[in-house]
């Protein structure tokens, strides 16, 4: 009895931890678009044993998302229109949401929702146009801009998964990976995108003379970093989060944030920490309220 009590009680914490995480991540609405996602019949732009869907639904994106976040950030023109038109400071949870939505409808839902998903995004990336402080001219929709974009996206959550995802992919699952996001790539207006590891990797390289730490890049590294808009009994976990992501940070772009260079040990401690919040968190969130 005491054992079928105690079961009971996990059960009510996993399910209120996992509502929780899935409002901030996917909204008030989330449990109709989680249902239109998932159940909605029809085409999908990937079959679910494609690696695209391993990687994006595992907890590991949680990491995944703010290295990110902090490596897009480089390119001074994407940081620019990002910091002028994306309200990530006013609305740092509805951008989450929008975002979290447009990659699991792309990822896992019909594809009539994931070409209206993208759509919606270039018609969004249409509008969004503007001049840096030092007077360089920006547009969102701009094909080099988003190449930076994605390849910054695609590489970061590749990195997060390979470290902390529940299942790691082998060298043609990692291929595989970058070769299904790049369809989600050129459908949202990059031309060319890479479609194998080396080929991201190449691709990243040649934007490293454009990149740079300007005054909005580091803010934003701040605000993501030292001030996150997350109550404060979650504040450890998502510290945990934020040290896992710099840590999986390339040299030269921890550099260019300013974030100082690792200790040696670093990674042995901070690995176990990100490990335990991350599964934690797919402990979660693989319950009936946020679990798919």
């Amino acid at each position: 009895m005491d054992a079928l009590r105690a079961d009971t009680a996990v059960d009510r914490l996993r399910v209120r931890l996992g509502a929780e995480l899935f409002a901030r991540v996917a909204g008030p609405d989330g449990p109709a678009v989680r249902h239109r996602i998932h159940d909605t019949p029809g085409p999908r732009w990937f079959a679910p044993s494609r690696p695209i869907r391993t990687v994006h639904g595992d907890a590991a994106m949680f990491v995944g998302g703010l290295l990110a976040l902090l490596v897009q950030s480089l390119h001074p023109l994407a940081m620019a229109a990002v910091a002028a038109h994306s309200g990530y400071r006013g609305d740092p949870w509805g951008r989450l949401q929008r975002t979290s939505t447009f990659l699991a409808v792309t990822t896992f839902g019909t594809a009539g929702d994931a070409r209206a998903a993208v759509d919606r995004v270039r018609a969004v990336h249409e509008r969004i146009r503007g001049t840096t402080a030092d007077g360089r001219a920006y547009w969102a929709g701009d094909p080099h801009l988003l190449a930076w974009v994605h390849a910054a996206e695609a590489d970061s959550f590749l990195r997060a998964h390979q470290a902390y995802g529940a299942r790691p992919l082998d060298r043609a699952g990692c291929d595989g990976y970058v070769a299904d996001l790049a369809r989600v790539a050129a459908a949202l207006g990059v031309a060319d995108p890479p479609r194998d590891r080396s080929a991201l990797d190449a691709r990243l390289s040649a934007y490293g003379p454009e990149l740079e730490a300007t005054a909005e890049a580091r803010s934003a590294a701040r605000f993501l970093l030292l001030h996150p808009p997350v109550p404060l009994p979650a504040r450890p976990a998502y510290g945990a989060l934020a040290a896992a992501a710099v840590d999986l940070l390339p040299a030269g772009y921890r550099r260019l944030i300013g974030i100082p260079p690792a200790p040696p040990g670093e990674a042995a401690v901070i690995r176990p920490l990100g490990r335990g919040v991350v599964g934690a968190i797919r402990w979660a969130m693989a319950g009936p309220p946020g679990g798919r």
